[in-house]
């Protein structure tokens, strides 16, 4: 009755944080990762992970990506795996996209294969199997005829 019971926290805008910002001008060699929003208008060349993230029309990125949603103005190029990708007029793609959803304005420049996932973010490591391979035998050193005299 009188019990504290758990109320879940209202989605405040005030209290969401800013998304992050790499301005153009800035150049960052290494991998990114945000559980946030990334807004990119810079150059990055590695890995990015975020939550949201959006290559603006300046912007560059080599290296793969890992989204959940993805807005593509700028350039791109490497493999992306999102949920949602959105490839705007402005973009040039040059890499495969595995995502649950895609949009490609027309205009937009796209070099790559796009495939459908179910869960496009979770990578998995390819197994390799061994089948009947067997240890190499060694060789006996070859033997000289012996000569009948």
């Amino acid at each position: 009755m009188f019990g504290r019971s758990e109320k879940k926290k209202p989605d405040r805008p005030e209290l969401r944080s800013a998304p992050s910002l790499i301005s153009n001008g800035l150049h960052i060699v290494g991998n990114l990762t945000s559980d946030g929003e990334v807004q990119i208008d810079g150059v990055v060349e590695g890995d990015i992970n975020a939550r949201s993230l959006t290559v603006g029309e300046t912007a560059s990125v080599i290296g793969e990506i890992s989204a959940d949603l993805l807005s593509v103005r700028g350039k791109v190029q490497g493999t992306i795996h999102a949920r949602e990708v959105r490839i705007f007029r402005t973009a040039v793609v040059h890499g495969d996209v595995l995502h649950e959803t895609i949009a490609i304005e027309s205009g937009a420049f796209f070099e790559g294969h796009c495939r459908r996932a179910e869960r496009p973010n979770e990578k998995t490591e390819p197994k390799l199997t061994v089948i009947g391979k067997e240890p190499p035998v060694a060789l006996a050193p070859p033997v000289k005829p012996a000569i009948a005299g």
